[in-house]
């Protein structure tokens, strides 16, 4: 059966209820980022990861079913990817006049980029 990355897997299904903003991103070889804004929804849950100081001014979207655990006591998410997969992801800049739907083609762009983790 085929996962939806735009929602999360049940080890970090925590997600969901939680505000992830600020918390530290582990990458599967160390520090990647913080979350700056989180989408919770499901079919389109995602993180965008500040990736200051390691990489500055840029951000990047993560797609929920690329993470693969949430700690609240800690507030780390863990990212089933390297920090090189983060830095060669295209990077999220919104416009002036942001809003949800500026993210959708973004969005599916990306769908290929992360799919490789589920497969």
């Amino acid at each position: 059966m085929a996962h939806d990355i735009w929602t999360y897997r049940e080890t970090a299904a925590l997600a969901t209820h939680l505000d992830l903003t600020g918390y530290r991103v582990e990458a599967t070889d160390g520090f990647a980022g913080t979350v700056d804004t989180h989408e919770p929804t499901a079919g389109r849950a995602h993180v965008v990861v500040d990736t200051a100081p390691w990489i500055p001014g840029r951000r990047v979207i993560v797609p929920a079913g690329v993470v693969t655990a949430v700690d609240s006591g800690t507030e780390r998410l863990h990212i089933g990817c390297s920090k090189q997969r983060i830095e060669e992801a295209p990077p999220f800049e919104p416009g002036p006049d942001h809003d949800r739907d500026d993210e959708q083609p973004h969005r599916m762009g990306l769908v290929d980029y992360y799919l490789a983790f589920f497969r």
